[in-house]
């Protein structure tokens, strides 16, 4: 929480409780939800916020990068509130998304680098498959 106010303040945008619930709820969540489950989450203690706001503030923290946005297909988004570099395995079924350790692909960043003179800044690798229980 102490790293959304610090980035907050340091853009001028508001710190608002709507925002600070917001983000609370995708952080302790693993399984990458969408804006609609994150409302569901929030109705009860919020009975005032709309789905709009959750929208607005997943937007805004993601300008802020602090947090992902996965497009699961046909334009259905899923957040994720790690924001460190890894990877996702998403699957073309149920769309159920799963965090993927990064390590195995950082050795091709040179080789990338190398190959299309781009200065790589930042990676995101999706994997398209079907879950174990989809399988």
């Amino acid at each position: 929480m102490e790293v959304l106010v610090k980035t907050l303040k340091s853009k001028g945008c508001k710190i608002t409780p709507q925002r600070l619930a917001v983000f609370q709820a995708l952080k302790k969540r693993k399984d990458h939800p969408n804006a609609e489950s994150i409302y569901k989450d929030l109705e009860a203690a919020y009975p005032t916020m709309s789905l709009a706001t959750i929208y607005k503030s997943l937007e805004l923290f993601i300008d802020l990068g602090l947090i992902q946005v996965i497009n699961v297909g046909e334009n259905s988004f899923r957040y994720d509130g790690n924001n460190e570099v890894h990877s996702h395995l998403i699957c073309s079924q149920c769309a159920r998304v799963e965090d993927l350790d990064n390590s195995i692909f950082q050795n091709s960043i040179p080789s990338v680098q190398e190959i299309s003179n781009y200065k790589v800044e930042k990676q995101q690798f999706c994997f398209y498959g079907h879950c174990p229980t989809c399988q």
